[in-house]
């Protein structure tokens, strides 16, 4: 069952229980909600990476500051 098959069947499924009316309306609903969660997935990277750089800059600067051989 490739993956050409599922898509079929799930298409037929949506068609079967939500009908060819709504099908479009929850699709698009379906569609928006993953596009805000990719939104907010690439937010909080974006957010975790600049902190992650902010530690490393902070970590370099105190250990240059130490003084060797204490």
């Amino acid at each position: 069952m490739g993956p050409g098959t599922e898509i079929l069947f799930m298409i037929v499924l949506g068609v079967l229980l939500l009908g060819p009316k709504r099908l479009p309306t929850v699709l698009g609903h379906i569609a928006q909600a993953k596009a805000q969660f990719e939104k907010a997935t690439h937010s909080f990277k974006s957010q975790l990476e600049a902190e992650l750089e902010a530690e490393d800059r902070k970590g370099k600067t105190d250990s240059s500051q130490e003084t060797v051989g204490d």
